[in-house]
């Protein structure tokens, strides 16, 4: 037998698992009766009406989290190919190249998953780096017409829009009925700190707008009893995010499994009797994800140029304790020094919710822990943010030798390659469900006095506001970029570099290289880069970028003024070597730049012979060298 609970549903379904407390809700929002079926309800009806409201606020939440957007955005918006949007430019940089070669690899029909034009001739495994397949290819046509800033930009903005938008649309319809609720659920998911700060160059992360269908679709193989159609649905959606970012799946997947270890904790039985449902839709969408993704799988751990785990030490990436119950830099209650002790860099703040949000989550779980989604998520909340701190815990911002939950898991495939303080984004998703659930039971209060009806929820409203304010974000610092020169962005590269030779720009130093590149949308091959490669041939162990070439680091120190232009027979042959290496058919110079310039012609002109001016660029032809 079944008694009704204080927000009007019967206490059997309050206490029911995860996936049938979130069946038991899939109704229209601002509405408390259950569901009736379109063709059971009579013409004129009240619902009528509410259905035609609901493609306007649909709407209205999209116009809102684009806006939103567009607020952390629009810097980079006044000038996206003068401008770099973030503090890590290098990371921007780097996205924008990826951006380019997918544009490059559909027009040329190439490997998305391998290159050899970055990092010239070894070149660079895309898998074990950040692919970004399926985004490049649906941005190819915007990179080829406006070029790879602006998809960058684009990419980001939507990242943002996107993420919000697809909380709301599954938490308004999946599990609960006010759309309000599911509004700022999913504008938590979306602007707060962790998706604004990886904001600042890694569109991977932020690019989370499959993760609310997934986590669903995940919920329905339990439920359900068509584990083939469900699976293969699931199955779809994995692909999906594969080719988006591979991370990002793992957290996801991680996520879920934390999810089912609370249900196992709190409903045993109901969680080994799904069991068998969700382990046989599972299955399914493994044998569709093994066949889709078995090649770029091979290619990650096994094909050229991969690595294994993440250079220096995890804890370097890891969150502090401290970091919870502060503000994030591009929070409106931080500043630029607000997170500085307690992240690792500004790219990495996935918590810094602030002691209010803290403190409303855990009141909210106090408040509803009789319901087991309430209890699911706070156990998915707390085992992700243990996780985030990284092998050993920590003091204030300092870290302590006594080892935390994570120094179990950091040595394991997979683990070892993680970004230890992007567990928290796991946290995050979390803490945005538990707020749309909160929300969605204030609104359903109902007290017997007539006078106080609306105002506990009220003031819990307006308590659960002024706690959220304060993480609201500001918009993303800009700088000016380097130009690219003319000889590049004209096409005029084309006359002195076959395609698939290299270009050599000076200084060889890694953003150089693929700013040029990107620019050209990886028409020509370029030496160096910036990505994640093995120590060498025979020592696969993960490193940033590549060892320079002799010629890389003496033209290097002589822009830098540690050394002078003299060179002798020696040099000149190790030049000569290094430009066969690379294979390349042109080295160029730009014809003005900062001090050091004029001593890099004298040097190249030594190394190389005279130059030609071109453009806006000197320009040695090195093909009789390497030819």
């Amino acid at each position: 037998m079944t008694d009704s609970g204080p927000d009007g549903r019967t206490r059997a379904s309050a206490d029911a698992g995860p996936v049938a407390a979130a069946a038991t809700v899939e109704v229209a929002p601002d509405r408390t009766e259950p569901p009736v079926d379109a063709a059971q309800r009579p013409a004129g009806s009240p619902a009528a009406p509410a259905r035609r409201r609901r493609p306007r606020r649909n709407l209205l939440a999209a116009s809102v989290y684009l806006a939103g957007a567009l607020w952390v955005t629009a810097r980079g918006w006044l000038d996206p190919g003068g401008r770099l949007l973030g503090s890590r430019p290098d990371d921007q940089g780097f996205n924008e190249w990826m951006l380019a070669y997918a544009a490059h690899a559909v027009s040329h029909l190439e490997n998305p998953f391998f290159t050899t034009l970055q990092n010239a001739p070894a070149g660079v495994n895309l898998m074990t780096n950040v692919g970004m397949q399926l985004p490049g290819l649906v941005l190819s046509p915007f990179t080829l017409l406006f070029g790879a800033p602006f998809s960058y930009l684009l990419f980001i903005t939507l990242n943002l829009a996107g993420t919000g938008y697809a909380w709301y649309h599954v938490l308004s319809r999946r599990l609960v009925s006010s759309r309000a609720a599911a509004f700022v659920g999913g504008l938590f998911c979306a602007f707060a700190p962790a998706l604004v700060s990886h904001s600042n160059g890694h569109p991977h992360i932020t690019a989370q707008w499959l993760v609310p269908f997934i986590l669903w679709r995940v919920v329905r193989l339990a439920r359900d009893a068509r584990p083939v159609r469900d699976g293969l649905v699931l199955g779809g959606l994995v692909v999906a995010q594969f080719f988006v970012s591979l991370e990002i799946l793992f957290l996801t997947a991680l996520g879920c499994l934390m999810m089912l270890l609370g249900y196992l904790i709190f409903r045993p039985r109901e969680a080994l009797g799904r069991a068998p449902a969700l382990l046989g839709g599972l299955a399914t969408t493994g044998v569709l994800v093994g066949a889709a993704a078995a090649y770029p799988l091979w290619m990650q751990f096994a094909g050229p140029q991969h690595r294994t785990g993440h250079p220096g030490n995890p804890d370097v990436y890891a969150l502090t304790v401290g970091s919870f119950v502060r503000y994030a830099t591009e929070s409106v209650a931080g500043s630029p020094t607000s997170a500085l002790p307690w992240s690792p860099n500004t790219t990495e703040q996935s918590s810094f919710y602030g002691w209010p949000v803290v403190v409303l989550a855990l009141a909210a779980c106090w408040w509803l822990r009789r319901e087991i989604v309430v209890r699911v998520l706070g156990v998915v909340t707390a085992v992700s943010a243990v996780l985030s701190i990284g092998t050993t815990w920590t003091w204030g911002s300092r870290r302590t030798a006594v080892p935390a939950p994570f120094a179990l898991l950091s040595d394991l495939p997979i683990f070892d390659s993680v970004v230890v303080a992007r567990f928290a984004l796991i946290t995050t998703a979390a803490l945005g469900v538990l707020f749309a659930v909160t929300g969605d039971r204030l609104r359903r209060m109902r007290v017997t006095d007539a006078g106080q009806a609306r105002l506990a929820p009220r003031l819990a409203a307006m308590a659960a506001l002024a706690a959220l304010l304060p993480i609201l974000p500001t918009p993303l610092e800009v700088r000016g970029r380097a130009p690219v020169p003319d000889f590049v962005t004209s096409g005029a590269w084309q006359h002195h570099v076959a395609p698939g030779r290299t270009l050599v720009p000076v200084p060889v130093r890694r953003m150089t290289s693929l700013y040029w590149s990107s620019a050209a949308v990886a028409g020509f091959a370029v030496p160096e880069g910036y990505f994640l490669g093995p120590v060498s041939a025979t020592d696969a162990t993960g490193r940033w970028g590549v060892e320079p070439q002799p010629t890389a680091k003496l033209l290097t120190a002589v822009s830098r003024g540690e050394r002078d232009t003299a060179v002798g027979p020696a040099d000149i042959a190790q030049a000569r070597s290094d430009v066969r290496y690379w294979r390349a058919d042109a080295v160029a110079l730009p014809d003005h730049g900062p001090r050091g310039y004029d001593n890099l012609k004298i040097v190249l002109d030594a190394l190389y012979g005279p130059g030609q001016r071109v453009d806006d660029v000197w320009l040695w032809d090195v093909r009789p060298f390497t030819r």
